[in-house]
């Protein structure tokens, strides 16, 4: 490894952020899923959750969407809800659904500096039922249009910007975010060579 690529490496995986999270429910077109990873990425997200419970897990992503962030990402892929919402309560404090309801909150009214995890819905049908009961609330993506939706991968890129300025603001990319266990594992998966 050459050192420009040794200190690119590095300055990548000091900013990523282990406290917040997207979790991705039945998104059919593998190109979304694709382009959320590459949103991810590049706000320093490590961990994504695929949750497919109606459809068949996806065996690749749309590989031009992603750019490769697939593989500098840690992909965590479930078909069952409860086993899902298990693994994320271990690590997240939150759980918040992006749903058109009485009850939801606006995203500029969230801190997304928090523990927290954020789930989107398909493409046709959004987050289902079930998953809405297992999370703690709902947000909205504030719209003055007369279609009252977004492409998944748009609403998720917009509400990870959103997260990146607060996290930001907070100086959060300004020490690591990973525990130094996390760390050294992903500096060996990332092909890091020992000193």
């Amino acid at each position: 490894m050459t050192p420009e690529r040794y200190n690119r490496l590095t300055a990548v995986l000091d900013k990523r952020q282990s406290n917040i999270t997207v979790v991705l429910e039945n998104v059919f077109d593998p190109h979304n899923i694709s382009a959320v990873m590459r949103t991810a990425d590049a706000v320093g997200l490590q961990d994504i959750y695929i949750l497919n419970t109606k459809i068949p897990r996806h065996k690749k992503w749309g590989a031009k969407s992603s750019s490769s962030a697939a593989k500098w990402l840690t992909i965590h892929q479930f078909d069952n809800a409860e086993e899902c919402f298990s693994s994320l309560r271990k690590s997240y404090s939150t759980i918040l659904t992006t749903h058109l309801s009485s009850d939801a909150v606006s995203l500029h009214q969230l801190d997304l500096t928090q523990s927290i995890a954020l789930v989107f819905g398909n493409e046709h049908s959004g987050v289902s039922e079930e998953i809405r009961a297992l999370a703690d609330g709902n947000f909205i993506i504030p719209q003055v249009g007369i279609i009252q939706s977004l492409n998944i991968s748009v609403a998720c890129a917009v509400t990870l910007y959103e997260a990146f300025r607060q996290k930001t603001n907070a100086g959060h990319y300004e020490k690591r975010g990973l525990d130094e266990q996390r760390y050294t594992k992903l500096q060996e998966e990332w092909g890091f060579e020992s000193e």
